[in-house]
């Protein structure tokens, strides 16, 4: 295989994503009346103390989406999309290809947050904004925050971040669950490497993000775990 065929791909998958760090407004997810509020959406709520409220097993949880999940969730489905498309001569390697479809799977990630979410509580629903999250009344509120960061032509820095804020029916903060994860690929580029050994690093892209996607399940379970414990011990 040709490295100028995995470079057209890659060139593709550059200019096809037009994506920039997190912070690109996305106010139709987490709005709500007040501009305090809007303001804070980001990738949190802003409580005027912390609560004392302990996470427990049989809570409800509500969820809304940071702009910075609503930007990584467009920015997977484009960089997948070009992905998918491929090389339309068909001379790169369908390992390769494959790779760089797998590692930009955009329900991935959110869909394992959701299941670990799940497992830790009673319900959990998502909600489109704030409003209809508070008229819900739900035990608990999250602000599910995540980035992602993969390989193009003009960038070499893998970065998985998977940030979940946990608060109390009024707002006030609890605490947090989070998995972390960032790598180098500057080595993909190099010249004659084996079709195998290119689609092998390119697939670390998807097995950095299931290391962060387990350290958050470590993480929340032990932040549940601590609320139990908590209560017990107040009991």
């Amino acid at each position: 295989m040709r490295i100028s065929t995995l470079l057209t791909l890659v060139a593709a998958l550059s200019g096809g994503i037009a994506f920039s760090a997190p912070g690109f407004a996305a106010t139709s997810v987490v709005t709500a009346s007040t501009p305090s509020a809007a303001e804070e959406q980001s990738c949190h709520l802003m409580p005027v103390a912390d609560s004392g409220v302990a996470l427990r097993h049989s809570q409800s949880v509500g969820v809304l989406y940071s702009e910075n999940t609503v930007n990584t969730l467009q920015y997977l489905e484009q960089y997948h999309s070009v992905a998918l498309k491929g090389v339309k001569n068909g001379a790169l390697d369908s390992r390769i290809r494959d790779a760089f479809v797998n590692s930009s799977d955009p329900k991935l990630a959110i869909e394992w947050l959701k299941a670990s979410i799940s497992k830790e509580f009673a319900s959990v629903t998502v909600y489109d904004n704030l409003d209809a999250l508070m008229q819900a009344r739900p035990d608990v509120v999250v602000m599910l925050d995540t980035y992602n960061q993969l390989v193009t032509q003009r960038n070499s820095k893998v970065e998985a971040r998977f940030i979940a804020k946990f608060y109390d029916s009024n707002l006030q903060y609890i605490g947090k669950a989070e998995g972390l994860g960032a790598k180098e690929l500057t080595s993909v580029w190099v010249h004659d490497k084996a079709a195998p050994e290119i689609a092998a690093q390119i697939d670390q892209q998807r097995q950095l993000q299931i290391n962060a996607l387990k350290q958050f399940d470590a993480s929340l379970k032990a932040l549940v775990t601590s609320g139990e414990v908590a209560q017990v011990a107040g009991n």
